[in-house]
């Protein structure tokens, strides 16, 4: 058997373990629950602005079409880089796209200065972007979900 606990102020030991024990196990208190809500709400002030500017910096990354490693370059229909006046290509974008365009362009909007052909065979090379060509991390922003 075992001892009885010394008394403290009238209280048992094993009681004031108890009780310490089952507060563990209840469920948050008002107070702990107000002090929670106050932090999510500090860290969704501080992480919306992050977001917005986020957001907007997505929309204003450019992707060149071809990058600029492979300038001077056809676009075939599928995508690919051929070499210029390869017979079906087109010549690559004379300035990069922003965000925006490609966001747009990916909808079924065509690509600023684009026929329906060019239009495709530039989507194709976007989408086929890798990681380490540039561009893609533009593409890749826009394909995440907000």
């Amino acid at each position: 058997m075992s001892e009885p606990m010394p008394e403290q102020d009238g209280v048992p030991q094993q009681d004031v373990a108890d009780q310490v024990e089952s507060q563990d196990l209840k469920t948050p208190s008002r107070r702990q629950l107000l002090m929670g809500g106050a932090a999510a709400a500090s860290a969704i002030v501080s992480i919306r602005p992050a977001l917005a500017n986020t957001a907007a910096s997505v929309l204003n990354c450019t992707i060149p079409v071809p990058d600029q490693g492979r300038a001077g370059n056809f676009i075939a229909p599928n995508g690919q880089i051929v070499p210029a006046g390869t017979p079906g290509a087109f010549p690559g974008a004379g300035r990069p796209f922003t965000g925006e365009q490609v966001k747009q362009a990916l909808r079924g909007r065509p690509l600023p200065g684009t026929g329906y052909e060019q239009n495709q065979a530039y989507l194709n090379y976007i989408r086929r972007l890798q990681s380490g060509t540039s561009g893609f991390t533009c593409f890749a922003s826009l394909q995440m979900p907000r």
